[in-house]
């Protein structure tokens, strides 16, 4: 088990949707903290932030270290303007090698939850990819397979609430009848702290979700009704998803290069198939009409409460 005062914990990512609530965490919890950044960042003034670019082989020795454990949260889905994965590939691979060099001894990665094979979205495949190359470290890895993830601040969460409140009627691909298991983001921060401190997680993948498992039709249609609003969905054959992220992109904030992902992603069913995490970390895991709870009572105070 990791102790507070054993080590320096680095996040990389620490300025996304995940990194900032996990960065918060680790500090509530008494870690001491190092961020890794690519440029100065608003986040709380007891972490030490490390300006470095996975990109940038050169800059990550002094961020890793005498570094042991790390969170691995970087992805460039809508960040970059060339091939996402490629990137995600090159940033990983900067990592091993840099990992390596510094002695880390455990890497904890969050990634996407998706059944693999050749028909598995570009996104959920990048991110089953890097898993990958992370095992290849002399480090311990551990990957957790998310499913939708649920809160203020997060694209899915972004996307789904837009459609919810500006598309009363939508004329839908048959997508909306996949499965997914969606998990709340507090439940998540729960994950990825346990591992941490249960040594038994390290080197192992786990599959985390909810309690929950419905088809995209039903979240959005559980959505508006939390909402007081009502909700007309209509699967239509004809409508891919490459059409449909055209306009999700249109009517919600979700940039249009995350929106093609996330909507290509939404073929491929999103459940469990592995429970073992609920042994080692038995969370008491937030329904999803709860977890919608919070998010919009989150953004109606502007922030993460």
């Amino acid at each position: 088990m990791i102790t507070q005062e054993q080590t320096t914990i680095l996040v990389t990512g620490a300025n996304g949707f995940i990194g900032r609530r996990l960065v918060k965490e680790l500090l509530r919890r008494g870690y001491r903290v190092r961020c890794m950044v690519r440029r100065p960042s608003d986040l709380p003034a007891e972490v030490e932030q490390i300006q470095a670019d996975l990109l940038r082989p050169d800059s990550l020795p002094a961020a890793l270290n005498g570094i042991d454990t790390v969170y691995y949260l970087v992805h460039s889905m809508g960040q970059s303007k060339g091939d996402f994965a490629e990137q995600d590939r090159q940033a990983a691979r900067n990592f091993v090698a840099a990992a390596d060099l510094a002695g880390v001894k455990r890497v904890i990665y969050l990634g996407g939850l998706g059944e693999t094979g050749d028909n598995l979205s570009h996104h959920l495949a990048s991110r089953l990819e890097v898993a990958q190359i992370l095992q290849t470290g002399c480090f311990s890895t551990t990957f957790l397979r998310a499913a939708v993830i649920i809160g203020y601040g997060g694209s899915s969460y972004e996307m789904v609430h837009s459609l919810v409140k500006r598309l009363p009627i939508m004329i839908t691909p048959r997508w909306v009848s996949t499965r997914n298991q969606p998990i709340a983001v507090a439940d998540v921060i729960a994950y990825l702290v346990g591992c941490l401190e249960e040594p038994k997680t390290a080197g192992e993948t786990f599959d985390i979700g909810g309690p929950d498992i419905m088809t995209y039709k039903e979240m959005m249609e559980r959505f508006a009704a939390l909402e007081g609003k009502r909700l007309w969905i209509i699967p239509v054959p004809v409508l891919t998803p490459k059409l449909s992220s055209y306009w999700v992109g249109l009517v919600t904030p979700v940039k249009s290069a995350i929106a093609i992902a996330l909507i290509e992603g939404l073929k491929n069913e999103v459940v469990c198939r592995d429970n073992r995490i609920q042994e080692l970390l038995p969370i008491r895991l937030t329904p999803y009409d709860d977890a919608i709870r919070t998010a919009l009572a989150e953004q109606h105070a502007g922030g993460p409460l």
